[in-house]
């Protein structure tokens, strides 16, 4: 029977839907399927909103999006129509909900990710209002590129959105446990033209020269004199902000013999900062500072705590790349080990400002620090 586009309904979906739906994602996609099981889980856990496009009792399409802990990005993780209601506003319709849906829970922007050589699909996004963002190589399990999109939703105009002029802080990801840091330096330093031969070979060994060697029960992470003495060693002008003076991240570590290491550690990264002339300001780094260096062009590495965002009391480091009066705009190095998670949604992450707050700094001190970057001279 035909329907037209006026008697299409979006609802919830529902395990109902799911054969039908199994059957538009074959009839969609060549490769990276949602199973059975994917499908079954995002309905019954309500993992973001999940609609599905009803003419009558048939499903003609479906949306999917999620979102991240503490964060204003949403993702649309997939969004097909059967063929025989293709090029009938029925995407459309169900991108438009989509984009209700995300702005409904504050979110800033939405992003997505197409094959580039899905033409069709990319002119879709485009007239939906989608930027171009960047391209992933090999993101398909295919190992076809994918075309990284994004757009403000509604609610937001560029104008009140600062970004650089400058063209988007690279992004990368560490590839250890323990390496936050060093990938974190590394984005800055190919952000401002200093480029690595071998960048895991180097992720490595800024983690040698920046390490703490002992950092709460686990790995050993890197702490702010020394990441701020290897972006000096490597051309990049660096300046501290501590909250303390002297050694930080002692608090969780109860060895007194591995305190000890790690204090010795310390203080020769800070007489060796000292020597380059590289400033330590024992002060607060607030908002203003922060919006005053990037606009001069800097970057700043921050150590927050990752509780806020995932309630694992961990110290980690993140790039800082912009900000404006109501974000904070990160490279978050942290491969997300959640299946539906992609690098995209870790550049130029939205972090709203009172969250950040709450995220800047580490133990019950709240020890705060960052590295401000800026080119080389």
């Amino acid at each position: 029977m035909h329907h037209s586009l006026a008697q299409v309904q979006l609802v919830p979906a529902t395990r109902e839907h799911i054969d039908a739906l199994l059957q538009i994602e074959q009839l969609s996609f060549v490769t990276n399927h949602i199973s059975r099981r994917s499908f079954r889980r995002f309905i019954d856990h309500s993992i973001g909103d999940f609609n599905v496009a009803l003419a009558g009792d048939k499903v003609v399409g479906y949306a999917i999006v999620l979102y991240r802990r503490a964060t204003e990005l949403a993702r649309l993780y997939s969004l097909a129509v059967h063929p025989d209601w293709r090029r009938r506003g029925v995407g459309k319709r169900l991108l438009e909900q989509a984009e209700c849906d995300a702005n409904a829970r504050h979110c800033l922007m939405m992003r997505l990710e197409v094959k580039t050589d899905n033409t069709a699909g990319i002119q879709f996004y485009h007239q939906a209002g989608y930027a171009d963002l960047e391209i992933r190589p090999e993101f398909y399990a295919d190992e076809s590129d994918a075309l990284v999109l994004q757009k403000l939703l509604p609610r937001f105009t560029a104008k009140e959105l600062f970004m650089p002029q400058q063209r988007l802080v690279p992004y990368l990801t560490q590839t250890t446990d323990f390496t936050c840091g060093p990938a974190s330096l590394l984005m800055a330093l190919a952000h401002f033209d200093i480029q690595s031969a071998d960048p895991h070979h180097e992720e490595l060994e800024i983690w040698r020269e920046a390490t703490t060697i002992f950092m709460t029960s686990g790995h050993g992470g890197c702490g702010p004199h020394g990441l701020a003495r290897a972006a000096h060693k490597r051309g990049l002008g660096a300046e501290v902000y501590v909250s303390e003076t002297g050694p930080l991240l002692l608090d969780s570590v109860r060895s007194a013999a591995k305190k000890t290491v790690m204090e010795r550690i310390q203080h020769a990264d800070i007489a060796a900062l000292k020597r380059a002339q590289v400033p330590i300001h024992v002060e607060e780094y607030n908002l203003p500072q922060l919006l005053e260096d990037l606009q001069q062009g800097k970057l700043v590495l921050a150590l927050i705590s990752t509780y806020v965002f995932d309630e694992s009391k961990a110290p980690h480091w993140v790039l800082i790349c912009a900000a404006d009066e109501h974000y904070i705009y990160i490279n978050d190095p942290d491969q997300d080990t959640l299946p539906w998670q992609s690098p995209a949604e870790r550049q130029y992450l939205p972090i709203p400002i009172a969250t950040f707050r709450r995220a800047f700094g580490y133990g019950k001190r709240k020890q705060r620090a960052v590295v401000v970057l800026s080119p080389p001279k």
